[in-house]
């Protein structure tokens, strides 16, 4: 008795060890990341200073860096992004709904679910290319265009975005479901006025969260030929366009000094605004609709 309760101390011992030893390595990684991310902050901001100004966000792309500006990349950005999510919204909600609510459990779902889930982890160059072959080559669409960058930067997105609204139907109670049917329901009721209430709080943070993703593209919109530098925003949706991206990645090539610790560290901290902006709506729809219950 007197040896087990000794090996009883000694594991409950060496648990606590390695419970305090892990806890230590996670605050370590999470110092050394949140610093890492302030000394880029802080580097950003210094090189920005003086740079960021009213002129260089309203101003339209120059060879001279006290002239330049991002208005007409930032726009269409914008613009590409805003016709991306309604295309997510729609394909992506609709086949969440379609594999989760009407779709039986069986080998068919789970080849589909699994090919879902391998296209959402596939490089994102490889649907530049896609959106290349298919919207350029075979649909014989202009490349470079908005409606190209839209529906390219949607194959690349709409995995992911089938994948959260899954998660969010998921999370939806099936008692809910079950009392609604009890009630006389149809399943189509059941979905539209308790189902898809109860998930837009996940479906809108998983959708914004993935079209700020698609803001930082850049090697799709390559490929299917959109401008590194433009002068005008885009004006419909078969206008060229330019991304804010692609913008920064011509100005790194800049031999200039001025471009190189001036003008791209300016249009970086636009372009980190951007996703805190995208990130922030996603925690204030979450939040609104949750209080709305």
């Amino acid at each position: 008795m007197i040896q087990e309760d000794k090996k009883i101390r000694l594991r409950k011992r060496m648990v606590n060890l390695y419970g305090r030893l892990f806890y230590l390595a996670a605050v370590t990684a999470t110092i050394l990341g949140i610093a890492t991310v302030l000394v880029l902050i802080i580097k950003l901001a210094y090189d920005s200073a003086g740079w960021l100004n009213w002129s260089f966000i309203t101003g339209t792309p120059s060879r001279f860096a006290s002239k330049t500006g991002i208005y007409p990349v930032i726009m269409g950005s914008l613009f590409t992004v805003a016709i991306t999510a309604v295309l997510c919204l729609v394909l992506g909600v609709g086949a969440a709904i379609n594999l989760e609510e009407y779709m039986h459990k069986g080998r068919l779902k789970q080849i589909i679910e699994t090919n879902i889930a391998n296209l959402a982890g596939i490089p994102s160059i490889v649907y530049g290319l896609l959106g290349l072959g298919i919207f350029v080559g075979y649909m014989d669409m202009k490349p470079g265009i908005v409606i190209v960058g839209a529906f390219t930067l949607t194959l690349r997105i709409l995995p992911i975005m089938i994948i959260s609204a899954q998660e969010a139907l998921r999370a939806v109670p099936g008692t809910l479901r079950e009392a609604s049917y009890s009630l006389g329901a149809t399943k189509w009721e059941t979905i539209r006025h308790i189902v898809i209430p109860e998930a837009v709080p996940g479906i809108m943070t998983g959708t914004i969260l993935a079209l700020a993703n698609a803001v930082g593209e850049t090697a799709p919109l390559i490929m299917i030929g959109v401008a590194t530098s433009i002068f005008s925003a885009p004006e419909g949706l078969f206008s060229p366009f330019g991304a804010l991206p692609l913008q920064i990645f011509a100005w790194s090539d800049f031999p200039g000094a001025d471009f190189q610790h001036g003008v791209v560290p300016a249009a970086i901290v636009v372009l980190l605004v951007m996703l805190l902006l995208f990130n922030g709506a996603a925690i204030i729809i979450r939040n609104k609709f949750q209080k709305g219950r």
